[in-house]
């Protein structure tokens, strides 16, 4: 990694050309030369600036956000998420895997703990590591913020990481909830992907249960 690249370490969005990491720099490279007319680019965060909200996955799909170049699109993992964002009133419009489809979150950010696609979706540790100054800024870069949901262990780990929290202070565990401080409260579900649905391990009744409760802790505490 190089930590001595000039990148700001309190810039929420990492630039397009991020030098930060080496083998995804080259992935993101080989996907230019296959595919020019994908994004293949760090994906920036997609929401509002006033979001409560904070939804945090792993990283771009490489056929999904990564073509795309709006989170969780284009892929099954978004097909669930946006319908569930929709059911609870966290996005208004019509999801239409494009990021031109109109859509809009509501009180409402998404964004990932790595922001460029890895080979065979695995970021390194270190990898995450080098991406967390994105997050540390984006969770710090929203003031009206109140609720982080985590989707998955590294997006978990990378959220406790990014509040200077050890991660035996609040275990991962799909429906468990943690107090972050300062008015801040983080629920963890197993990823929306494919593989988990499919295997039964997440199920779309699972997921809406824990956006219910997220739901009815935002309603608690006000506008």
């Amino acid at each position: 990694m190089a930590p001595s690249s000039g990148l700001s370490a309190t810039i929420p969005e990492a630039p397009l050309d991020c030098p930060l990491c080496p083998r995804l720099v080259a992935y993101r490279q080989d996907n230019d030369r296959a595919h020019p007319d994908w994004f293949n680019a760090p994906v920036p965060s997609f929401g509002t600036g006033n979001a409560r909200l904070l939804i945090v996955g792993l990283a771009p799909g490489v056929q999904g956000a990564n073509r795309t170049g709006r989170p969780f699109t284009g892929d099954y993992a978004g097909d669930l998420l946006y319908a569930t964002l929709l059911e609870f009133g966290f996005a208004r419009g019509t999801y239409d895997a494009r990021p031109d489809d109109g859509l809009e979150l509501v009180g409402a950010m998404i964004t990932n703990a790595v922001r460029c696609v890895p080979p065979q979706n695995k970021p390194t540790p270190a990898e995450a590591k080098t991406c967390l100054r994105f997050l540390s800024a984006r969770i710090e870069a929203l003031p009206d913020l109140q609720a982080v949901l985590a989707l998955g262990r590294i997006a978990h780990d990378a959220v406790l990481s990014a509040r200077e929290l050890k991660r035996s202070s609040a275990p991962f565990g799909h429906g468990a909830q943690h107090d972050l401080g300062q008015g801040l409260r983080l629920f963890d579900s197993y990823h929306c992907s494919r593989y988990n649905t499919n295997t039964r391990r997440l199920t779309p009744d699972m997921f809406r249960s824990v956006f219910s409760d997220v739901r009815a802790y935002l309603d608690g505490k006000g506008r």
